[in-house]
């Protein structure tokens, strides 16, 4: 908030119908703003006001809004976006940098109403995902059969990507309709299938995706041992599915993996939430870029991996709201050190599988409850001419919550 209460900075969203597709009400707010920001594209959009100075956002944003707004003071300003700015717009960043206070938001029609206006899709019945300046692969995670996905494009080259993406997961058959400027006189709609994309489309539009394929995968814990590359050295499906019921993954929250060996633990946490975040530590070099290329593979490319040994390599690392120990639970002041570092609230769930481990966690469970547990999983294999059932070595997991006040 400025001195005088206001808002430091008004929002003003644009739609692709421009100057003339605002209302009366909107279009004096702009017109009677001292200072106005925006891109090039939406200041050209408003009419010469005399008197007013306009601006262009500074560069990076995040480290120049700020001291752009602390030049002007208490003078009112008002900032141009397309159609919500809090939707994956400038707006978002605003409320991010500045605390909701400091902004007010006035939005135009948003884009993803307007496609899925154009394509019949209730609300309840779509999804949105947005791919602007963000890895295409996260469209991995969402792959369902008639699923129905709206795809906020970063530009003219996401379809092609987004397809190509799509027929490599068997996903070929899938309708693909780009929906250009909408809401502008020169609104644009191509359609094709993702096995035989090739068209040329407007930089400007909205991606919409009637999926057609099969299951690759699950939000739920416990992915097939085969979707990973690994050297061995992984939590496998059952005790992984244990782990991270244990764990309770939670929107925006964060999770420490140590000893991540393919990273299996840390993607399904990412995969339960797309704000789910977490961090691979792994000391082994080949391993930790395995983790990557698994993670990418998977869906959740923003999965942080950390190549180092704990509890070296934590020193540096935001506070977890849930850490599992994979391996190493033996180094010395491991699990005092995660147990100290623990958002209150947070979940620490831990394997071992020699008796040195055993002994810690018996103590660990003596010293501070939880739920101490030895998971022995046995699979039907061949026997000679039969089938019998194969053993894996038993792991004693040992899972506790962090006391809230």
């Amino acid at each position: 908030m400025t001195s005088s209460g206001r808002p430091r900075i008004t929002v003003v969203g644009i739609g692709a119908d421009g100057w003339n597709g605002l209302p009366e009400a909107v279009r004096t707010i702009v017109e009677g703003a001292p200072v106005l920001l925006g891109g090039r594209r939406h200041l050209g959009m408003v009419p010469p006001v005399a008197g007013q100075r306009r601006e262009r956002w500074p560069s990076p944003l995040r480290a120049g809004v700020a001291d752009l707004l602390d030049r002007h003071g208490d003078v009112p300003v008002v900032a141009l976006a397309s159609g919500d700015p809090l939707l994956s717009g400038v707006g978002t960043t605003l409320v991010e940098l500045l605390g909701a206070d400091a902004v007010d938001v006035v939005p135009a029609i948003s884009s993803v109403a307007l496609a899925r206006a154009r394509m019949g899709w209730a609300a309840e019945s779509s999804d949105v995902l947005t791919l602007v300046g963000r890895d295409a692969e996260l469209l991995v995670r969402e792959l369902a059969p008639e699923r129905r996905l709206l795809v906020l494009s970063s530009d003219e080259s996401t379809p092609a990507r987004v397809a190509r993406l799509l027929t490599a997961r068997g996903y070929s058959e899938s309708r693909m309709t780009v929906l250009g400027d909408l809401g502008s006189p020169e609104e644009t709609r191509v359609e094709g299938t993702a096995g035989t994309w090739s068209a040329t489309v407007s930089r400007l539009h909205v991606l919409a995706l009637d999926l057609s394929g099969p299951v690759v995968g699950s939000w739920t814990a416990g992915l097939p041992d085969s979707a990973y590359e690994h050297d061995g050295q992984l939590t496998r499906r059952d005790l992984r599915a244990s782990a991270l019921a244990r764990l309770a993954p939670q929107p925006g929250q964060l999770l420490w993996d140590i000893g991540a060996g393919a990273g299996s633990v840390g993607i399904e946490w990412m995969r339960a939430h797309p704000t789910c975040r977490a961090v691979a530590i792994e000391a082994d070099a080949t391993r930790a870029a395995r983790i990557t290329r698994n993670a990418v593979t998977l869906g959740v490319p923003g999965l942080d991996v950390v190549e180092g040994r704990a509890p070296e390599a934590l020193t540096d690392l935001p506070a977890p709201d849930a850490v599992f120990v994979g391996g190493g639970a033996t180094t010395p002041g491991l699990l005092g050190l995660c147990l100290a570092a623990l958002r209150s609230g947070g979940r620490l769930v831990v394997h071992g599988v020699t008796l040195e481990t055993e002994s810690l966690l018996a103590r660990a469970y003596a010293d501070h409850g939880g739920e101490l547990t030895r998971i022995a999983v046995e699979s039907a294999a061949p026997l000679g001419s039969f089938t019998g059932w194969t053993p894996a070595r038993a792991v004693i997991q040992w899972a506790m919550t962090k006391e809230q006040p």
